[in-house]
């Protein structure tokens, strides 16, 4: 059954049924479906039509949500854009984009603003909040007066949906294209990750990321009420689990890192959480352990993908492991496309009814679509001997040091199993030698002596090979995140390829002996 549709059958079978909590008020499936349909009519009055593409720019909102099911309705597709862009990010973003309609966050709007109208009509932006006395800004609810009446659902299973940037190699985003039919199958494999009826949810995950989207359709999908969070902050979401008794967890290693210090700070009642899940990067087995300790609950690791959400399901065991869910169809696979043996490093490579049918090009051009139905993730893995996949490095991400293969995620494991290294990420710099030397950065706990570095380094080489211990160690008063909130490999990089006279004060650094 579509989003819409599962939607639909909410609202006739349990009109009354919560489908999420946004601060004060209950939204019932009936509202949701009621506003969206409403919302559908307004769009269709300004004459948006199948294929155009709706920008939706705003936290995890109410009318984020009925946005979504109203472009759902109307065929049009929703792009949800990173609330966390700048003006120069967003420019290049529409222009491809070419949308028809925009609607937005007032309080993020100063972003958006000095986009040309050429890219986007100033009459087509739409604002949820206050306008000011800003007379060029139009209220979203002008789109809910004009609706058209009657306007007829014009959703189609195999046409895109849902357009959502994923950063691409060359730094260009790619549109991944999600269908209707692709977004069903995902939600459904939500139930590997441990959703059912009957369970609360905290979604603290924007929703104009796959985490935050997948979760919430998820959630519709089973009957499962959410507690909608329009930003991470860890005390509130603390607070949200023991005010709704939440049971249901899934953010980034550095939002339960952000949980398990501010719990610490000040416990919260959590006792009804039933499962917590970190995606999105390697989460530590130590904050795993240390979660556990305090929340009374395991912190399982799940591998995920924009392009193939829910393939995988969470790990059993401390570590980058995660299983395979039941449809999904799966191989590693060398340099050549060779399947590998087990226990052997090789290229995952996915397929089912969930993966992403390629990557918008344009009004009805969809390209790198995967080659029979299978999708290339670019992510290193081994297979042991109980079908279990482990996480080693992104394919890009590897270092080759002297002919040798280094896996960042490897030496940051021992990095991070530190007792005063709160943070750490390692990348490889370029070298007319061995091609690239292993540089390391490390954020420091506040108690950290200044010579604690060579006990950092000490643990290293006790730990790890010669060659996969760093040259240098750098220590960051944080570790950058791109706008997903995943490590910025390339930045930390050009903190040491771009040093020159005119660069702020070089880390603390220590040096390999």
């Amino acid at each position: 059954m579509t989003p819409l549709g599962v939607l639909q059958h909410r609202a006739d079978s349990d009109p009354d049924g919560v489908a999420f909590i946004a601060g004060n008020h209950k939204w019932s499936y009936r509202q949701l479906a009621t506003q969206a349909a409403r919302l559908a009519g307004g769009l269709v009055a300004r004459g948006i039509q199948k294929g155009d593409r709706i920008a939706l720019h705003m936290p995890n909102r109410p009318e984020l949500a009925v946005a979504l099911y109203a472009c759902f309705r109307t065929g049009a597709i929703a792009v949800p854009v990173n609330i966390r862009l700048k003006t120069a990010e967003l420019a290049p973003l529409l222009q491809r984009l070419q949308p028809a309609l925009y609607i937005g966050d007032a309080d993020l709007y100063s972003q958006m603003e000095p986009i040309d109208s050429s890219i986007l009509r100033q009459d087509c932006r739409f604002m949820v909040g206050s306008t000011g006395r800003d007379t060029h800004l139009q209220p979203w609810t002008s789109l809910l007066r004009d609706a058209a009446p009657d306007a007829p659902s014009i959703s189609d299973a195999r046409s895109p949906a849902v357009l959502l940037a994923t950063a691409g190699t060359t730094g260009a985003p790619k549109f991944v294209v999600h269908t209707d039919a692709t977004l069903a199958a995902a939600a459904d494999l939500w139930k590997h990750l441990g959703l059912e009826e009957g369970q609360t949810a905290a979604l603290f995950c924007p929703m104009v990321h796959a985490s935050g989207l997948f979760t919430f359709l998820a959630c519709i999908r089973f009957g499962a009420p959410m507690v909608l969070l329009e930003r991470f902050d860890a005390d509130r979401v603390l607070d949200a689990i023991e005010l709704h008794r939440c049971n249901w967890l899934l953010g980034l290693p550095y939002m339960f890192a952000a949980l398990l210090e501010c719990q610490r700070a000040r416990p919260r009642n959590v006792e009804t959480l039933q499962f917590c899940l970190s995606a999105g990067d390697v989460c530590p087995s130590r904050l795993q352990q240390e979660f556990t300790l305090v929340s009374g609950v395991p912190l399982r690791s799940v591998w995920g993908a924009t392009e193939a959400p829910g393939s995988l399901a969470y790990g059993l065991e401390p570590g980058p492991v995660s299983r395979i869910s039941p449809v999904t169809q799966v191989r590693l696979v060398d340099h050549a496309g060779t399947s590998v043996p087990p226990g052997e490093v090789g290229e995952l490579v996915v397929r089912g009814p969930n993966v992403s049918t390629g990557y918008w090009a344009g009004p009805g051009l969809i390209e790198d679509m995967p080659e029979r139905g299978w999708y290339h993730t670019g992510d290193l893995m081994r297979q042991d001997d109980k079908g279990d996949l482990w996480f080693v490095s992104r394919k890009k991400d590897l270092i080759v040091s002297g002919g040798s293969n280094i896996s960042p995620v490897e030496v940051e494991r021992v990095l991070l199993a530190h007792p005063a290294v709160a943070d750490a990420a390692v990348v490889g710099i370029p070298d007319d030698v061995l091609g690239q030397r292993v540089t390391g950065f490390v954020q420091l706990r506040e108690d950290a002596p200044r010579q604690i570095l060579n006990d950092v380094l000490d643990r290293l080489r006790a730990e790890l090979a010669d060659y996969k211990v760093p040259e240098r160690l750098h220590v960051v008063p944080s570790i950058p995140r791109n706008a997903l909130g995943k490590t910025d490999r390339k930045a930390l990089a050009a903190m040491i390829v771009c040093q020159g006279p005119n660069r702020t004060p070089k880390p603390r650094t220590a040096p390999r002996r």
